[in-house]
C-alpha cells in the first residue's frame, strides 16, 4: 500500500495546531498523561490515548463554554439576528419552509458552520474546523451499489437523503444567497450551487456525528431570551453545539470516560482506572449497529447487543390470514378495520433485553431475547376482534382464539414465527453466508459494515425464532382445557 507522506504530514500538523489552539483557550485544560494520536489504521481517525496509567475520577480535559461553536457564540448572530429566532410554526406538511429565515437548531448550526468555514483563516475556530472530517462513511454518501449491501435492513429507509436535500433547498441556500456579503469574504469566490449543496451536506453530517446537546444552560442569545419554548427540550429547539476536543473522543458500548456539563465548562472525566496505551472512549448511547452506521459511519462488535429488526404488520397479517383461512375479500375488510385504530402500527421492533452499561462504563450482564413487544400482542388481538366482527362470528378459529387464552397464544406465536421466518427470507443472503463473507474480510469497508449490520439483524431474527419455538413447546406440553362455546360462556357470565 502506497503511503501518502504529504497527507500524513498535514494530518499530524493539523493535530498539533489544534492542540496548541485548544490549550491556549482561557480556562481549557488537557491532562499531561493523554495525547491525541493518529488512529486511521483502524478507521478511527484521531483519538485520545492514555500515555500513562490514569486513576478513576481524573479530569482529562476541560472545555470552556465560550469556546463551543453554537448559537450563543457565533458571530453570525450579530450579522443575521433574524435567523436566530427558532420558530418552526411555518413548516408545511412536506417539510418545506415558507421563509428561509425560519430555522431550527439543526439548520441554524449548519448555517453557523458554513459561515465559519467560509471565513477561512479569519475564523477563530479554524484550527478546530481543520481537524473535523471532510468525508464521511455514513450511508448518506454511499453509492446505490454500496447501499444494496444492506439488503432488507430497515435502515435504508431512514437515511434521509431526499429530506436533507429539501431542507437544504428551503432553509440553507435561500439564506446564503440572500446574504452573500456576510457568508463570503470580499477576497473569496462564491461557491457554485452544487458546491454549496455539497458543503451543506458535509456540515449536516458533521453535526450528526459530532454535535452535542448543550443541556440548555448556556447564556441564551438576546434574540431567544423571550422565547418560552427555548427552555423546553424539544426537537428543533434544543441548543446544539460543536465542542472542541470532546468530539476527538471516539466511542463504544464499553467506555471509560464521560462528558460532564457545568455552568462555565464541560469536562471529560475518567470513570474507572485507565491503563497506559488504552484509548479513552465516550458513549453515544445504546445504539444498534444500523443506527451507529447511519449516524456516525462505523460499527463495533460490542454495540451488536442492541441490534434490532423491524417486523412489518403486513407480514404478520399475511401469516394470520393463512392461519385463519380467511378469504381475500374478507381479509381486506379486516385489515381496513384494524388500520382505523388510532394506535395502529405499521411495523414492530424485535430486540433483546439488554441492560445498560454500569456506572463505570462496563457491560456486566448479557443481552437476551426474552419477549415480543406488548403492542404487537394487542394489535394481534385487535385483528382477531375485527375478524369476528367482519365475519359475523363465522370464523371458528378466530372465535376460539378470542375465547381460549392458551389457544390464542399458540395461534399468536405460530403466526409470528411464520412472519419472522418470512422476514429473514427478505434478505439476499443467509446468516451463514454473511459469516463466511466477514471471515473473508472484504476489502471494501462499506461492504464490510453493511454485512455486519444485516448479519446482526438476522441474528436477532434467529434468536426470536428460537425463543418462540421454546414458548410453543411449553404450550404444547401443557394440558389444554376444552373450550366452551360462546353461548354457554356468555350465559355463565350473565349468571
Amino acid at each position: 500500500m502506497e503511503v501518502d507522506s504529504d497527507a500524513d504530514s498535514r494530518f499530524l500538523e493539523g493535530t498539533r495546531h489544534f492542540l496548541s489552539w485548544f490549550q491556549s483557550l482561557p480556562g481549557a485544560t488537557f491532562h499531561k498523561d493523554i495525547a491525541i494520536e493518529d488512529l486511521r489504521s483502524r478507521n478511527a481517525g484521531r483519538g485520545i490515548v492514555a500515555q500513562a496509567d490514569i486513576a478513576a475520577d481524573t479530569v482529562l480535559f476541560t472545555i470552556p463554554r465560550n469556546s463551543i461553536l453554537c448559537a450563543a457564540t457565533s458571530p453570525l448572530k450579530d450579522k443575521l439576528p433574524e435567523i436566530f429566532d427558532l420558530d418552526n410554526d411555518d413548516e408545511d406538511e412536506s417539510g418545506d419552509e415558507s421563509d428561509g429565515d425560519n430555522q431550527n437548531s439543526w439548520t441554524l448550526l449548519i448555517l453557523i458552520l458554513i459561515h465559519e468555514y467560509l471565513q477561512g483563516s479569519s475564523s477563530q475556530w479554524k484550527p478546530y474546523l481543520d481537524v473535523l472530517p471532510s468525508t464521511f462513511n455514513t450511508p448518506m454518501f454511499w453509492t446505490p451499489s454500496q447501499l444494496s449491501f444492506l439488503q432488507a435492513s430497515a435502515v435504508t429507509s431512514r437515511i434521509g437523503q431526499e429530506e436533507a436535500d429539501k431542507m437544504i433547498a428551503s432553509k440553507i441556500l435561500p439564506v446564503i444567497r440572500s446574504h452573500p456579503q456576510i457568508f463570503f469574504p470580499s477576497s473569496a469566490t462564491p461557491l457554485s450551487h452544487d458546491q454549496l449543496i455539497q458543503l451543506a451536506h458535509r456540515m449536516g453530517s458533521t453535526i450528526m456525528s459530532y454535535a452535542f446537546d448543550l443541556e440548555q444552560d448556556m447564556e441564551i442569545p438576546e434574540q431567544l431570551e423571550n422565547d418560552d419554548e427555548w427552555e423546553e427540550d424539544r426537537e428543533g429547539k434544543t441548543m446544539l453545539g460543536m465542542v472542541p476536543m470532546a468530539d476527538i473522543l471516539n466511542a463504544d458500548a464499553e467506555f471509560n470516560a464521560h462528558i460532564n456539563h457545568a455552568e462555565d465548562a464541560l469536562t471529560a472525566v475518567s470513570l474507572r482506572p485507565i491503563r497506559k496505551g488504552e484509548e479513552i472512549l465516550n458513549f453515544y448511547g445504546p445504539l444498534s449497529s444500523a443506527e451507529l452506521l447511519r449516524r456516525y459511519g462505523y460499527v463495533t462488535e460490542k454495540h451488536a447487543r442492541w441490534d434490532v429488526v423491524e417486523l412489518s404488520w403486513s407480514l404478520i397479517s399475511s401469516a394470520l390470514q393463512s392461519k385463519l383461512q380467511a378469504q381475500p375479500e374478507v381479509w381486506e375488510k379486516v385489515c381496513a378495520l384494524v388500520q382505523q385504530d388510532e394506535e395502529f402500527e405499521e411495523a414492530f421492533v424485535l430486540e433483546r433485553q439488554s441492560p445498560d452499561p454500569s456506572s463505570t462504563g462496563l457491560l456486566e450482564e448479557p443481552a437476551e431475547f426474552t419477549s415480543l413487544p406488548d403492542e404487537l400482542g394487542e394489535q394481534f388481538k385487535l385483528c382477531l376482534k375485527a375478524c369476528k366482527k367482519i365475519t359475523d362470528s363465522k370464523n371458528d378459529m378466530a372465535l376460539r382464539a378470542l375465547n381460549d387464552k392458551d389457544w390464542r397464544k399458540r395461534l399468536y406465536l405460530e403466526t409470528i414465527l411464520e412472519a419472522v421466518t418470512q422476514r429473514e427470507r427478505e434478505y439476499g443472503t443467509t446468516l451463514e453466508q454473511d459469516d463466511q463473507l466477514l471471515s473473508a474480510n472484504p476489502s471494501d469497508q462499506r461492504e464490510k459494515m453493511a454485512v455486519w449490520v444485516r448479519r446482526g439483524e438476522k441474528l436477532v431474527l434467529r434468536e426470536a425464532r428460537a425463543w418462540i419455538t421454546t414458548q410453543l413447546e411449553e404450550l404444547r406440553n401443557r394440558p389444554v382445557e376444552q373450550p366452551q362455546d360462546e353461548g354457554r360462556a356468555a350465559k355463565r357470565r350473565r349468571i
